[in-house]
């Protein structure tokens, strides 16, 4: 092999792994997103709401104990608060301007699955099982990034491990009541998270 051959090779050699660092810092796949922080239209902080003021999951994402969805909160559930508390800010001003131009906030997905995976929130919600258990510590975050992996044996990985629950008197699991503590482990079965 000729050295401008040699040197051809090398530059090509090159130039392929950057491309492919490039790509995988820019391309991200469903699921495979760990470390995922996407800057926001509007600078919210999990760490000071959920964590410095203790407001609950629930609280914003309203819909995560009764359906597939967790949900993103209307414009109007933070002004709530905000019509009151620090309404002057740069901040909750983009809220205020979007309620008043009837436009929707365009948050960014930050967890995300494909589509031949059915996660039902409301399942895991009213099964006790915490939102960090997937989420991380949101309540430490600042700007909300994707903790875990989601693949598909980290879920069968929970599925399989038993989980004491507490139960009310018609034997439903609770989130806050204490009650019967009882083991609980989820189906392991594909038609469970793959319709």
């Amino acid at each position: 092999m000729s050295l401008t051959t040699l040197k051809i090779l090398m530059i090509l050699i090159t130039l392929i792994g950057a491309f492919l660092v490039w790509q995988s810092k820019t391309f991200r796949i469903y699921g495979d997103q760990l470390g995922y922080e996407p800057i926001q239209p509007i600078n919210f902080s999990h760490k000071l709401h959920a964590g410095d003021n203790q407001i609950s999951c629930l609280f914003c994402h309203s819909s995560a104990d009764k359906s597939k969805v967790a949900g993103v909160p209307p414009a109007s559930t933070c002004m709530n608060c905000h019509s009151k508390v620090l309404p002057d800010s740069p901040e909750i001003q983009k809220i205020t301007t979007a309620i008043a131009d009837n436009k929707p906030i365009e948050w960014v997905k930050v967890n995300d699955l494909p589509d031949l995976v059915a996660f039902n929130h409301s399942r895991h919600v009213t099964s006790g099982i915490s939102c960090q258990t997937c989420h991380g510590a949101v309540e430490t975050m600042e700007r909300l990034s994707q903790q875990n992996a989601f693949t598909m044996g980290d879920c069968v990985s929970c599925h399989r491990t038993h989980r004491e629950v507490t139960l009310d008197d018609a034997g439903k699991p609770q989130i806050a009541r204490e009650n019967t503590a009882q083991k609980l482990m989820a189906s392991t079965d594909c038609s469970v998270c793959h319709h």
